[in-house]
């Protein structure tokens, strides 16, 4: 049974590997340089984020996500979870809180777009670089007027 729960210091580890595993199979249009670069702000970031995390019956993580301000900056699924139904169950329960949700995504990245997309996103607007003024298109999507 999938439960979801905020993230604790002890979790970091295991984040940090979903991350790293998620982008390996998904984001195959960074270069190694950009990909080594992210990771580092990532390791540096991400373990004392304020996450919540999907987990299995043995609370082992399997997922995560970062909402700010109606803002979802992060969503990650081991690739061994994908299709399991964990996005969209994340998904439900960050618009139960924001039912206005925005979130950003690369635009090499057809798989997660299509995934929002089929979720009620839509398409709002569109930025040549990411967050970091690397030359990663974004699109940018919302849910909710």
């Amino acid at each position: 049974m999938i439960k979801l729960r905020p993230s604790q210091p002890q979790d970091g580890d295991r984040i940090i590997a979903i991350w790293a595993a998620a982008v390996d199979a998904t984001h195959d249009f960074l270069t190694p340089e950009d990909r080594a670069s992210i990771g580092r702000e990532v390791e540096a970031f991400l373990p004392t984020a304020p996450l919540v995390l999907a987990v299995d019956d043995r609370d082992r993580p399997l997922g995560f996500m970062l909402i700010t301000n109606g803002h979802m900056e992060a969503l990650f699924i081991d690739p061994e979870y994908r299709g399991a139904g964990l996005g969209a169950m994340m998904i439900d329960y960050a618009l139960a809180i924001h039912p206005v949700l925005t979130i950003d995504v690369n635009e090499q990245n057809a798989q997660a777009l299509g995934f929002y997309e089929h979720m009620g996103f839509e398409r709002i607007g569109w930025s040549a670089t990411d967050g970091q003024g690397r030359a990663y298109p974004l699109i940018h999507l919302r849910f909710g007027v």
